[in-house]
């Protein structure tokens, strides 16, 4: 087996559940692993740490996947573990859109698995786990054979593990145009050309928790992106909203979001830089807001 050897000065970081590994942190390799293989990591003193995947190209030289010397890392292993991040998603009350995977939090380091009801989207950030992408497309098959899956690898990060930024279909190709239901809304969200993997999926409790701030308001919405936040106002009780991002595309689809939820009335959406508004609003007297929010990326 190959095997990764550790510096004295990190075992209590490793032994207490972090699962990064830095390449200063070794002390020694063993059976000259290949960037991607999958490792043992071994304390100074012999006693076993961990498994993960292996990249001598990263700073991050191991990113840990079990603690279990018995796990086997194979596509059993993954399939479990989309069940598993199922099953705790349902447990807490997601059913239909949810971040399915995120990273490390999840148990699988650079692994972001965006679930938009019957589609899904991946991001696979380290070399560790792309080499487990067709892996990972067959759980995501046998778990919940979805309608499509797509990948958005289109992000720089990638570049730091010897890595191409790149996008495209996982499955048979299909409209990665869709319509997603959240909180009672609907949204537009473009799977291929929306920013991160089409929507933040993440921000969704956030949305609904502003019910209790915003009703009768007047509310302004800066960072607006496509207006989820806003409309998410609106359709809570604010009296009026206005949302303003720079980006004249996702304004026109936060618009088409207002208009899909009936909602073109309360809530609307202008092209302007947000910092360049909010400075001279501040030195402007009666311009005054109830709320304002600040979308969070």
């Amino acid at each position: 087996m190959k095997k990764v050897h550790l510096k004295r000065k990190i075992a209590q970081r490793i032994a207490g559940g972090h699962p990064w590994i830095f390449a200063n942190e070794v002390e020694k390799v063993e059976g000259d692993p290949a960037a991607g293989d999958t490792v043992e990591v071994y304390f100074y003193d012999g006693k076993f740490a961990g498994k993960g995947y292996f990249n001598p190209q990263s700073q991050i030289m191991v990113r840990l996947l079990t603690w279990d010397k018995k796990t086997e890392i194979n596509e059993a292993f993954f399939l479990e573990k989309i069940r598993e991040c199922w099953a705790y998603k349902k447990q807490i009350g997601y059913v239909e859109n949810c971040r399915l995977v995120f990273g490390e939090a999840d148990g699988l380091p650079q692994l972001i698995i965006d679930k938009f009801n019957d589609y899904f989207v991946i991001q696979t950030l380290a070399l560790g786990i792309d080499v487990w992408k067709p892996a990972l497309v067959k759980a995501l098959q046998t778990v919940f054979k979805p309608k499509g899956i797509y990948e958005r690898n289109d992000v720089p990060v990638r570049e730091l593990e010897g890595l191409p930024q790149q996008k495209g279909f996982l499955s048979e190709p299909f409209d990665t145009k869709v319509i997603i239901t959240e909180n009672g809304l609907k949204f537009h969200v473009d799977l291929e050309n929306g920013q991160k993997t089409g929507y933040f999926l993440v921000q969704q409790d956030n949305r609904r928790a502003i019910q209790h701030i915003v009703k009768g308001a007047d509310v302004l919405g800066a960072f607006t992106y496509t207006g989820t936040f806003e409309i998410h106002a609106a359709h809570y009780g604010a009296q009026s909203v206005l949302g303003i991002d720079i980006s004249e595309n996702a304004v026109a689809q936060a618009n088409r979001n207002a208009e899909l939820n009936g909602l073109q009335n309360i809530v609307k959406f202008e092209t302007a830089n947000a910092f360049d508004v909010l400075k001279q609003w501040g030195k402007e007297e009666g311009r005054r807001y109830d709320v304002v929010l600040l979308d969070p990326p």
